[in-house]
């Protein structure tokens, strides 16, 4: 839908395609900020999402005043131009987004809208399902996408029939680019570091040669005895199927020192990241053609010096001082084929995204589990991680969108897949001993273990639409509908190994360093085996599938000339399982029942044009949430970003989700607006995360269904510019911008007391009272969001600095871990307050356009906190981030 707003769903449009750090962009075509109101403009917005436009050569035209455009629009929209996002500095869209009124980023660039969870978030690329390349999550990181790649991102808040009926929070459709309007070639690059990890003390292990590609060369390969021995379908122990002497062989065949030896680095050296970017058009007779190709490259590091601990009500059950380092390389390309023939497009684009993380972590503390700790020793324990996460998305998509007689049509189809391999996850504990005076593992007392596990997930995903529209002949009624189909198979595996002597190791042995101790040499003189845990962690193999069939219609008409409205109902049929997989035949496993439902799914929209600068629109609908596969499967798993493991429930249920909105907006002047919007929501069976107790005190979330949730709030945004050209002198070009916006909303779980809920603990129904609390809010939202930039530009010339400060208040992370029938304070998550400062300066050399782009990110300093408040305050997690200092260079030839 290159040409399609549809009428009456509440969107935002942010035009996010610029060559990278460069002003203007000659693929979108973007005018400079600092036109003056008289002077004529044009800006083409290229939008591929579901729906289909009536109206022939409907595309966004931004002609003079950005705010008439906006007001005859048939949508509620805002524009945030290239040179808006350029002004925040952000080189991903996920940056740029987090200044949006409502939207909030949560880890490493997840966008959450109006501060509701991942499940309520939805990601299209050119209209088409976009896997995570990070499958255990169902939102996109966005920060993955550089803005050079995009066309635009439209970031709708009100359902409309013409996007899928998973709609909670809203939907966030990415557009690539398709056809350059001239020929272009870019480079560009930063250097960066943090106060917190760069020329700082941190941990690494060696790996393979190519690491610091993102790719393995090989060596985390898993060796051949392991791989017969995975495939025999039996539980690899000494027993009946393997004797001792192929489990010893399997031990030994692992990739030892390379994965299993920490090392200090005292100088963690810089982040750098690079990108290239081109395209050109032709035309070829009556078609224009167009090829647009894009590569980028980051390699990154992070340390986290963290307090890490869990507990009872009065109680600090563990407590440890975990420090972390992450090396994360992000690989993507992008080649996009476009071609044009009168009022028809055809767009394929070819995605690839690379995103790998090397991690090392050095943890000391104590766990009542283990024993009372000694404060006149040293620490009672040292843990010890390494780990190594591939994620990889491929997408290919073939949009046409044509104009067939007064027909308008869109056909798209795709495949994605995504996949996630964790070769070689080692962990190691050591107890320290006042009998030795040093830290020993034995390899099977409480505190003394070693284990390792491999992991692999593929998700494949089909997806195809097809939607028309139709303005009747003679009346201002459009017509309108489609169908959809999207097909997701995964197949998930994770083997767990622990390392057991066959007798009692010595107490010389037991001093050894990890990968001392876990030797070939030590394997077969103290006969140290390979005993499979895969079992004791869940599912060891699961297969899950969703299934979706849509079909809608809706009509959108105009009542007059001050009033219009859309509505429509759309049909949803879905079936969604995760099947356990009995690897080793071993019998019992109970399959859940499929969720297999279908739903009418109404919405509309009136819209009242007060006057030709204030409009009014109302919104009603009504949407689903459907649990996602990781939250289904009952498979142990570490999330890399909350640094916690997680297992699925998978008695989950759908949520089904009532929705309603109003949305005021004034245009006092160009480029100048407000709007205030209010929204409420009711949630049935909303999913919320829950915090449990795993082996050894470790803090564990699982997941589980409320009763029900009400959400309600508003959203408040203003953007102002104040010429300064009177001042003379420095500011006799410029002008100031002022850009703020908030959003409150209060969220609450409604729990009566016959109400009952199930959270996978063997336990069955419990009252929901025990694990919910009436009132409390939902999980991942925060009540107050905030956004400001204040900034300076030049008229003539590329100058801007911008301060950009962003709010977000205290959200809860995890209801509180239920010990038997009583629950837990919840685990708080606070954000905090952050300032960041962005200067762009432009200049020639040669014939050679040249960018230089300084930023400094998070000068406030906040730190990170995750914490439990009963009788005593549990630091969950909390770590200093530190500040980020940037230097970037483009140039444009």
């Amino acid at each position: 839908m290159t040409k399609a707003l549809k009428l009456g769903s509440l969107l935002l449009l942010t035009t996010a395609l610029s060559a990278p750090a460069l002003a203007q962009d000659e693929t979108a075509g973007t005018s400079p900020p600092d036109a003056e109101a008289g002077v004529v403009q044009e800006e083409q917005l290229d939008i591929s999402g579901p729906g289909a436009d009536a109206d022939e050569g409907q595309e966004i035209v931004v002609v003079g005043n950005v705010p008439n455009v906006i007001r005859v629009a048939p949508e509620v929209v805002s524009v945030l131009s290239a040179a808006d996002i350029a002004r925040t500095g952000d080189g991903d869209i996920a940056g740029a987004l987090q200044r949006v009124t409502g939207l909030s980023v949560v880890g490493n660039g997840y966008v959450y809208v109006r501060g509701l969870g991942d499940r309520y978030s939805l990601a299209l690329l050119n209209g088409l399902a976009l896997p995570s390349p990070e499958p255990l999550r169902r939102v996109v990181p966005l920060d993955i996408f550089p803005t050079s790649i995009l066309a635009s991102s439209v970031v709708q808040k009100s359902y409309s029939v013409n996007y899928p009926g998973e709609f909670g929070g809203g939907v966030i459709n990415l557009t690539t680019s398709a056809i350059p309007r001239e020929p272009f070639f870019s480079i560009g690059g930063s250097v960066s570091g943090d106060t917190e990890t760069t020329n700082q003390l941190g941990y690494t292990y060696y790996g393979s040669d190519t690491d610091w590609t993102g790719f393995d060369d090989g060596a985390r390969d898993i060796p051949s005895p392991l791989r017969a021995a995975l495939d025999a379908g039996a539980l690899v122990n000494e027993g009946n199927v393997f004797s001792r002497e192929d489990i010893q062989a399997i031990a030994a065949s692992l990739l030892n020192a390379p994965t299993t030896l920490v090392q200090r680095n005292r100088n963690i050296p810089a982040n750098f990241a690079f990108d290239v970017n081109g395209g050109t058009a032709w035309d070829n007779g009556d078609i224009r053609l167009g090829l647009i190709a894009t590569a980028g490259f980051s390699n990154s590091w992070k340390t986290r010096d963290a307090v890490q601990q869990s507990g009872g009500l009065d109680t600090i059950a563990s407590d440890f001082r975990s420090v972390r380092t992450d090396n994360r390389i992000v690989v993507n390309g992008l080649i996009g084929l476009g071609a044009e023939f009168g009022a028809n497009k055809l767009r394929w684009t070819n995605l690839y995204i690379r995103d790998t993380l090397k991690q090392a972590r050095l943890a000391s503390g104590y766990s009542l589990s283990v024993g009372d700790p000694d404060p006149d020793l040293p620490p009672q324990l040292i843990r010890q991680n390494t780990g190594w996460f591939e994620r990889q998305l491929i997408n290919s998509q073939l949009v046409g969108e044509f104009k067939i007689a007064d027909v308008n049509m869109d056909v798209r189809i795709g495949y994605a897949n995504s996949q996630r391999e964790a070769p070689y996850e080692r962990g190691f504990s050591y107890l320290y001993s006042e009998e030795a005076g040093d830290y020993v593992n034995n390899l099977t007392a409480t505190g003394q273990s070693a284990t390792v596990s491999f992991s692999d997930l593929n998700e494949d995903v089909y997806n195809a639409g097809l939607d028309f529209s139709h303005r009747l002949p003679d009346t201002r009624l459009t017509l309108s509908g489609g169908l959809s189909y999207l097909n997701t198979q995964r197949d998930s595996v994770r083997r767990d190994f622990a390392y057991r002597p066959a007798d009692g190791l010595g107490l010389a042995v037991s001093q050894e360093r990890p990968d001392y101790l876990v030797s070939d040499y030590n394997i077969y003189t103290y006969d140290i085996l390979l005993v499979e845990t895969s079992a004791l962690a869940g599912a060891a193999a699961y297969k899950a599938g969703l299934e979706v069939f849509g079909l809608y219609a809706q009509a959108a008409a105009d009542l007059g000339s001050t009033l219009s409205f859309n509505a429509g109902v759309r049909y949803e049929d879905g079936k969604q399982s995760v099947e356990q997989i009995d690897l080793f035949n071993q019998g019992g496993i109970v399959q859940p029942d499929a969720i297999e439902k279908s739903y009418l799914l109404p919405a509309a929209t009136v819209t009242w044009n007060i006057n030709p600068d204030m409009q009014l629109r109302v919104n009603a609908s009504k949407t689903l949430a459907r649990p996602q596969f990781r939250e289904l499967a009952p498979q142990i798993y570490l999330d890399i970003d909350s640094d916690r493991q997680f297992v699925g429930n998978p008695f989950l249920v759908d949520s089904q989700l009532y929705n309603a909105e109003a949305r005021y907006e004034y245009y006092f002047g160009r480029e100048q607006r407000l709007s205030v919007a209010g929204f409420f929501k009711r949630i049935d069976n909303p999913i919320e995360a829950v915090a449990s107790f795993a082996g050894g005190g470790t803090l564990q979330t699982t997941f589980a269904n409320a009763p029900a949730a009400d959400l309600y709030g508003f959203e408040l945004e203003v953007q102002k510019y104040f010429p300064l050209e009177g001042l003379g002198g420095f500011f006799a070009n410029r002008r100031a911008v002022a850009i703020a916006n908030y959003t409150f909303s209060q969220s609450s779980l409604k729990v009566d007391e016959d109400d009952e809920t199930i959270i996978n603990d063997n336990r069955g129904l419990r009252p929901a009272s025990e694990v919910f609390g009436d009132g409390d809010p939902l999980t991942g939202q925060s009540k107050h969001l905030a956004n400001l930039q204040l900034g300076l530009e030049n008229s003539e010339r590329l100058s801007q600095q911008t301060l950009l400060l962003t709010y977000a208040s205290e959200r809860v992370t995890n209801r509180g871990p239920v010990l038997g029938d009583v629950r837990q304070a919840d685990i708080v998550e606070r954000p905090g307050l952050r300032l960041d400062f962005v200067a762009r300066e432009g200049f020639m050399i040669g014939d050679k356009e040249i960018e230089l782009k300084f930023e400094a990110r998070n000068i406030t300093g906040t730190d990170y906190l995750e914490y439990q408040q009963d009788e005593v305050r549990i630091v969950n997690n909390g770590y200093d981030v530190g500040t980020t200092v940037s230097l970037g260079l483009g140039v444009k030839f």
